[in-house]
């Protein structure tokens, strides 16, 4: 077969991924073999291709078709998230395009619309995963809102609602006005900002006093409903059972007394807003003061905000400020740093604001998890382990889960209202068992389906893919079906840190109240990826690449390598282009030594050179023993390290040595044994290098011979292991020194490799004669001598305590060697006398740094014994 002189990954990527996809190698199904199951972080359905996928799915690959290899069924269940927030935010967005507003649609209409945006974009990242060589199970994919997804997830909240682990409260919420919906505690990112502190008078109330409060934010005075001072502070003892005056409202608020006031902080007068601020509603319900919240839900001033009605807070912060001076309210304003709250998806600010939302009770629920993975005997590994730090924290500080979310784009929550109650309402998985669950609460046989109204907030996404391992394999809708009993639990997460709590955590806490089992067995967290200079990737600072088009430029298992390169787990990954054209250039460097290869003439008459036997058998000690160490890394996640072994067994010593040792001289054949040998021998690198580069490896595995569909690559077999022969690596080692003692001296010299030299030994080292032949053919020397005297004129060398000898008389051109020698020697003594110059004046001495007269007296040193040597080396030459 023809093999093309360049390998071109565009020809070959669509090529085989077609012929994997064809004869359905990445499909599992459940048999009587081990299963190794990876279920994939699923990407949001508005998402494209960036460089943390790339990463995140290529580790993914990597462990997966090295698990197919070994034998494994390998599932790899691929999908989509439907990121409520993000989805809402663009089919929101769209509709705005086309004149329409979202909140003049039905539910049912708005959806239709998130639908076509879904169907239209959403399977954009899934496709472009396929570029990058992702064998993942294509027929198992799942999207979050997918029928039989959704209904798993209501199950779980119907169930655990019957468990008393669900309640609606009354709270204090983390609201996004941007995508106007509320967020966990952990969705919210807390950035430290400079801001001002600003000084207020306020009057009081039938007497001319006033009391300064200093507040960060002047536009929630419209919600103030009391100044409260610390009963202990004597300067404000004139003002206990009195009453202030808000500025600009002219509400009038009663001064109480509680030691949650600071003192030093301020002025010790502390306005309070209950309807704004979680410390502020603690102290509300204390003193059962009024609640009045100022605000629209996108954090405009509502009617409480009087003539600022309709404004954004921010702007009214700066107005307001304008109107408190001029009517001498403001007494001053100081520069202060505080921490706030921002979206972690749309980036707003958060406001606090008190809201019914639907809470899940944590504590209980949290301590099998806790254990799996702290515990004495845990059971779920995080590669590094430095993240059980992170875990723990998490964990044992974990609050109730707010799991409501004002949007429509999502699992509606089952819950039903019957009447006009807070507490009127049933929690059902359908309206039909909804509907009877109310005409038992109200004794009401009448009561109809159009009585009741359904709650129209969605769950929290992350609710949704907290079940994931186990909704994938619909084992929450069917506990004992096939494919639950044998794919769960999973066996790799890989995953980012930055989700750790978000994801990772759920997933555990889930897997334990519904299967009362781990979910997975290791979580593999992978860096971010930044660029050179260490900064986040991101489309604003535009240092991101398009990842489709380096694929495009390097090849995928070019850019597969170039971020498994340095992609140590849970350091971040410092990506650099340069990698890519070095993974390049490592296929290109494989397929013209397999072009070497398949380029020699066999002869199945000529016996096997005992050169290419001992060279074959140290090539598989070697290879072994590399093998053992591949598996190491791969047992602890260490895919960069284990990556990098491989790239050295084929750059180094396939490439570099076997392949020299091995080849036949110059238009000569090559014997069948060695053919046959080094062509198993290259077979193996493939199979090891397969998960990392795997379009390449089929494409040449595919050449080496022609294969049945049961014989590709994908589904071979990985090599197995044999005892490795330590003392032929430990010999080949050091005639590897010998070889590079001569090609150095060669170099050196300018003696053309064409020429054969004589060599002769001093072996102190009592070294075998394996490798003699070795040395012998890739020294180019005519033999090698055993001698028990050094050679007077010879060209010499050491390894440890042997020595080895070139005689110069036929190797060299001594004419041009001496003319070479003695213009060194006349420079080296013109150096020389320069330098000692600069040491024989006392002005230079005593002034002189000590470290740049020390630096002077080492090169006087050094070009003293260089002389030496040139004026050996040319007696030696006559």
């Amino acid at each position: 077969m023809q093999i093309p002189s360049k390998y071109d990954a565009r020809q070959v990527e669509d090529k085989w991924y077609n012929y994997w996809m064809k004869h359905n190698y990445f499909h599992s199904e459940p048999d009587e073999r081990e299963p190794y199951t990876i279920v994939i972080p699923p990407p949001n359905v508005t998402g494209v291709l960036h460089m943390g996928h790339m990463l995140n799915n290529t580790i993914q690959d990597v462990l997966i078709r090295r698990a197919r290899l070994l034998g494994k069924n390998a599932c790899w269940v691929p999908g989509t998230d439907h990121a409520s927030i993000a989805t809402e935010a663009k089919v929101v967005a769209r509709l705005k395009e086309q004149g329409i507003d979202k909140n003049s649609l039905t539910r049912e209409e708005f959806l239709e619309h998130a639908w076509d945006w879904t169907h239209e974009y959403g399977g954009v990242i899934l496709e472009q995963l396929k570029k990058l060589g992702c064998s993942c199970d294509w027929e198992r994919t799942k999207f979050t809102m997918d029928p039989e997804m959704s209904e798993s997830v209501i199950k779980v909240f119907v169930d655990l609602y019957q468990k008393g682990l669900i309640y609606r409260g009354y709270r204090m919420v983390n609201w996004d006005p941007e995508a106007k919906t509320t967020l966990s505690d952990e969705e919210v990112i807390h950035e430290e900002r400079q801001g001002n502190l600003y000084y207020l008078e306020y009057k009081i109330e039938g007497s001319d006093d006033t009391l300064t409060i200093a507040t960060t934010r002047p536009e929630t005075i419209f919600g103030d409903t009391a100044i409260c001072i610390n009963p202990n502070d004597e300067r404000f003892s004139h003002l206990r059972g009195k009453k202030a005056i808000v500025p600009i409202c002219n509400r009038v608020i009663p001064i109480i007394e509680d030691e949650y006031v600071d003192v030093e902080f301020g002025t010790g007068c502390l306005k309070v807003t209950p309807a704004h601020d979680e410390n502020d509603k603690n102290l509300g319900d204390k003193h059962n003061l009024e609640v009045i919240d100022i605000f629209y839900d996108d954090a405009s001033l509502n009617s409480f905000g009087l003539h600022y009605e309709g404004k954004d807070r921010f702007v009214v912060r700066k107005e307001i400020t304008q109107e408190l001076e001029e009517k001498g309210i403001l007494i001053k304003t100081e520069t202060h740093i505080n921490k706030v709250g921002t979206s972690e998806r749309t980036k707003a600010v958060i406001e606090p604001r008190l809201s019914d939302q639907w809470f899940l009770k944590m504590e209980e629920l949290v301590k099998p998890a806790i254990e799996a993975v702290l515990g004495e005997d845990s059971e779920i590994n995080l590669f590094p382990k430095k993240f059980e730090n992170t875990y723990r924290h998490w964990m044992e500080n974990i609050r109730d889960w707010n799991i409501s979310r004002q949007l429509m784009w999502g699992q509606q929550i089952p819950a039903y209202f019957y009447g006009n109650g807070k507490n009127d309402f049933v929690v059902a998985e359908t309206a039909d068992e909804a509907l009877e669950l109310a005409k038992t609460a109200t004794d009401n046989s009448e009561l109809k389906a159009e009585d009741l109204r359904q709650d129209t907030d969605a769950l929290d996404t992350w609710f949704s893919s907290w079940i994931w391992p186990m909704s994938v394999f619909d084992g929450i809708r069917y506990p004992e079906n096939e494919d639950i009993k044998y794919y769960y639990p999973t066996n790799d997460l890989v995953t980012g840190p930055d989700i750790l709590f978000f994801w990772v955590a759920r997933m555990i806490i889930s897997g334990y109240e519904y299967k009362d089992e781990k979910p997975f067995n290791n979580v593999y967290l992978t860096g971010l990826v930044r660029d050179k200079q260490r900064r986040k990737m991101s489309k604003s600072l535009g240092n991101s690449p398009d990842a489709l088009k380096l694929i495009e430029e390097y090849g995928a298992d070019g850019v597969r390598v170039g971020l498994l390169l340095s992609s140590a787990a849970g350091n971040d990954l410092m990506f650099d282009e340069a990698l890519c054209q070095q993974g390049k250039a490592f296929g290109n460097k494989i397929w013209n030594a397999f072009r070497l290869i398949q380029g020699w003439e066999i002869d199945e008459t000529i016996p096997q050179p005992e050169t290419s036997k001992v060279g074959l058998d140290w090539y598989e000690a070697k290879f072994q023993k590399a093998l053992a160490e591949i598996e190491d890394h791969f047992s602890k996640y260490r895919l960069s390290d284990a990556l990098m072994g491989v790239y050295k067994l084929i750059m180094d010593d396939f490439s570099s040595w076997l392949l020299e040792i091995i080849k036949p001289a110059y238009q000569k054949p090559i014997d069948a044994k060695t053919y046959q040998a080094v062509i198993k021998a290259f077979e193996n690198n493939l199979k090891v290098l397969h998960p990392f580069m795997p379009f390449l490896t089929e494409e040449i595995w595919q050449y080496i011979t022609e294969r049945t569909p049961e014989e590709a690559l994908i589904v071979a077999k990985w090599p197995k292991h044999i005892v490795v022969n330590e003392h032929l690596i430990s010999e080949f080692e050091f005639a590897s020194e010998v070889i590079s003692g001569i090609r150095n001296i060669r170099k050196q010299k300018n003696i053309a490799f064409k020429d054969a030299v004589a060599f002769s030994i001093i072996n102190n080292e009592n070294t075998t004669k394996t490798f003699d032949g070795v040395i012998q053919k890739l020294g180019n020397l005519e033999a090698i001598e055993t001698t028990t005297e050094a050679i007077e004129g010879a060209l010499t060398f050491r390894v440890k305590s042997n020595e080895y000898f070139i005689p110069m008389v036929g190797a060299i051109d001594v004419e041009a060697e001496i003319k070479k020698l003695t213009e060194e020697l006349k420079y080296t003594e013109g150096f020389l006398k320069s330098v000692q110059k600069k040491l024989s004046n006392e002005r230079f001495v005593a002034g002189a740094p000590e470290q740049v007269v020390a630096s002077e007296k080492k090169k006087e040193a050094d070009a003293l014994a260089k002389i030496e040597t040139l004026k050996s080396s040319l007696a030696s030459l006559g």
